[in-house]
């Protein structure tokens, strides 16, 4: 109890001091907050220095290892190639040498061979006379080749010239140009005149032309000039010559029953019939119902006396029970069938 009164009288003293500790608390509570911030940032900033650091120091590690892999590999590859090079180069070497020496030897013993040089030139000199002698003889048998065509067309020309002019032939009762009575004999142009025939006229065959032609035609005169052609449209009502010409030549267009043929009908059933056969399934033609012809007869098992046959509404298929086929769990009762009889015409009952 006295220890309860103590405190009891402590009370307000306790109270005041709780009061005055929680003000200084609140006064130093927003610099110690700050203060807080600070020492963690600062902690916090240190440690991620150190870390990144730390993963800096790796990074260089890792790549320090890494590019003196690679260096020391492409050195390798450097000193593999250049020592390739090197053989390379001094085997290209030994065999220029070689190939220098071989060649060197070969020409001296087989192309560039003096003696063997001297008695090719001296070979190919006489080869030389002989086709120059050749070429000679081939030139002078050319040359009287030609000169024998030349005195050829040249005694042509003289025959077609006679020919030509053989209405300047003398005869018994006119002397010719060439056959002068003032002198002793005819001069040489009457005894070609002589000695050939009249130039007639050629035709070309199936010709109906008339047979006299013009002067400048038969006897060789130049031909004359044609007329100018008309500048202008003459006057009148006349057509074009192009399209005159034209209707003129036109082409033949025959009717269509002449360029058809006469038979084209029957040959055009006849292959229709052919066709149909070949594609014909049953041979059966189908003919149309006429008063002659047999009554329709309806079908068996759909329509009779007996009435249409149930199918489709009680039975939907055919069970063999003998075959077991179809397992049934019970006999089905099926009605008898109407069978026709072919040799008495009638109907008998039947049973499937």
């Amino acid at each position: 109890m006295a220890a309860m009164v103590r405190l009891q009288r402590q009370i307000n003293s306790l109270v005041e001091e709780t009061y005055a500790r929680k003000n200084e608390a609140e006064e130093s509570r927003n610099p110690e907050y700050v203060s807080a911030v600070k020492i963690q940032s600062w902690f916090r900033a240190t440690r991620c220095r150190s870390y990144l650091k730390h993963l800096n120091s790796s990074a260089v590690n890792i790549q320090r290892k890494w590019r003196g892999f690679l260096g020391r590999k492409y050195f390798r590859i450097l000193i593999q190639n250049g020592v390739f090079i090197l053989k390379l180069n001094y085997y290209n070497s030994m065999a220029s040498k070689i190939q220098k020496v071989w060649r060197g030897y070969y020409i001296r013993k087989y192309i560039f061979n003096y003696y063997s040089r001297k008695r090719y030139l001296e070979a190919l000199q006489v080869k030389n006379e002989i086709v120059r002698s050749e070429l000679d003889e081939y030139a002078e048998q050319q040359a009287q080749i030609q000169q024998r065509m030349a005195d050829e067309q040249e005694r042509n020309n003289k025959i077609y010239a006679a020919r030509k002019n053989h209405h300047l032939l003398s005869t018994e009762v006119i002397p010719g140009i060439y056959n002068s009575p003032f002198l002793p004999f005819p001069s040489e142009q009457e005894y070609e005149l002589r000695s050939v025939k009249p130039l007639g006229i050629r035709r070309k065959k199936g010709d109906k032309s008339n047979r006299f032609d013009p002067a400048w035609k038969s006897y060789n005169l130049p031909r004359p000039e044609k007329l100018p052609p008309l500048v202008s449209k003459p006057q009148g009502p006349f057509r074009e010559p192009q399209e005159v010409q034209e209707q003129r030549y036109k082409g033949f267009k025959p009717s269509l029953r002449v360029a058809t043929n006469y038979y084209s009908l029957d040959e055009a059933r006849k292959q229709m019939k052919a066709e149909e056969w070949v594609a014909r399934i049953n041979d059966d033609i189908f003919l149309p119902v006429k008063s002659r012809d047999p009554q329709y007869q309806k079908l068996l098992y759909t329509t009779s006396k007996y009435g249409h046959l149930p199918y489709g509404t009680k039975y939907f298929r055919e069970e063999f029970l003998d075959k077991h086929i179809t397992p049934m769990p019970f006999k089905t009762l099926v009605p008898p069938i109407p069978v026709f009889d072919k040799l008495n015409d009638t109907y008998s009952q039947g049973q499937v």
